[in-house]
């Protein structure tokens, strides 16, 4: 059995989606944010429901779409633990293992590109990141990036593998889609028979190009590709999208709610209401249910009578993803409908989770009655 490999053009990037057989339960690896698209669509063609979103470490070039796809399917996030990738919800150490259907990830620790990269076993495949890519290696020169540290990883933890463990990386430049342990081992170009020093020789020679994206990508990819750039950061207050009436910041939607000109409209699941807390005085409209977030088929019912009053509507979700496309819809059936940028999360200071009906907080913001 192969794993789908997925292309993304701009980065280079390569994306993998495995599955079961039996269950249809998948695991994707390194999903880029520009193909989100596409890779819903690689789900729904093979009929899965993805479990895992896995990182192989922050990336620089691209943004991840990891945190998106939780939204958009109920998968869990997963990223290695010394990547400081906090909003992952598990945290990988080495021989971790994730487990979808019948089948298992195993997760080996292979710094060197960056200090928390990881490699993932399944079968007899391994999923390298940029810690060993066809004929060459990710480069050591940033973020935490050591030539010692790579060379160990390749060398005595990748290059134990059997020969025949099929490589896939996490980039190719040239086209190429996989290798194999033993062609590396015997035909490396910077690893193959080469010692500790020189291996550093020729790391320290390559002299490559500050990445393009770093600023953005880093950022963005250690909240697992949702990047929360305007509202309560400053940068702006009211923009314009596409489908809907705009994306608005957390304090703008809450000075319209508080003033009376705005339905507040909550589509996140029933059960995330009921065990992480409830935003007083927003109308409950979800916009995709558990099991398996399946659309809510009365979504267009509630939403209509949420907008009776006339008034616009202003959608809010966990991260800012779901009330897009609820938006979207809202639009289409004929309403004003805007999205708050962020997202909502349980207000530490009132204890508002696992059902408690208190206060909630939105990046700093209260939205509490009153």
């Amino acid at each position: 059995m192969q794993p789908i490999q997925l292309f993304d053009p701009a980065s280079s990037t390569y994306t993998y989606v495995l599955f079961d057989e039996t269950s249809r339960e998948a695991l994707i690896i390194d999903p880029v944010d520009d193909q989100l698209e596409r890779d819903m669509a690689t789900l729904r063609q093979y009929g899965l429901k993805l479990l895992w979103t896995v990182e192989t470490h922050a990336h620089a070039d691209h943004i991840t779409s990891a945190g998106q796809l939780a939204e958009h399917t109920g998968a869990q996030t997963a990223a290695p633990k010394a990547c400081g990738i906090t909003t992952a919800a598990v945290q990988l150490v080495d021989g971790d293992t994730l487990r979808f259907g019948s089948e298992q990830v195993r997760a080996l620790h292979t710094p060197g590109h960056t200090a928390g990269s990881m490699s993932f076993i399944w079968r007899d495949h391994v999923f390298t990141g940029d810690s060993l890519l066809i004929n060459g290696c990710g480069r050591t020169d940033f973020q935490s990036g050591s030539a010692s540290d790579m060379y160990h990883s390749v060398t005595e933890v990748l290059f134990k593998l059997p020969d025949a463990t099929t490589v896939w990386p996490g980039h190719d430049y040239q086209g190429r889609t996989r290798s194999s342990i033993g062609a590396e081992k015997t035909g490396n170009v910077r690893l193959a028979g080469k010692s500790l020093p020189e291996f550093r020789a020729i790391m320290e020679a390559l002299h490559l190009p500050r990445p393009k994206r770093i600023d953005e990508a880093v950022p963005a990819n250690l909240s697992s590709g949702l990047r929360h750039d305007a509202g309560s950061h400053g940068a702006v207050e009211l923009r314009v999208a596409a489908g809907y009436a705009g994306d608005i910041s957390p304090p703008m939607a809450y000075s319209w709610w508080q003033a009376g000109d705005a339905v507040l409209v909550d589509v996140r699941t029933d059960a995330e209401r009921e065990w992480v807390g409830f935003v007083p005085g927003a109308v409950a409209v979800a916009w995709k249910q558990w099991p398996g977030m399946a659309m809510n088929a009365d979504f267009d019912a509630g939403v209509l009578q949420a907008a009776q009053s006339g008034k616009k509507l202003i959608l809010l979700c966990r991260s800012g993803v779901r009330s897009i496309a609820a938006a979207k819809r809202a639009t289409e059936l004929g309403l004003v409908a805007y999205n708050i940028l962020e997202g909502f999360e349980g207000d530490p200071d009132t204890q508002a989770h696992r059902g408690n009906r208190g206060g909630w907080r939105m990046r700093g913001l209260p939205w509490r009655q009153g």
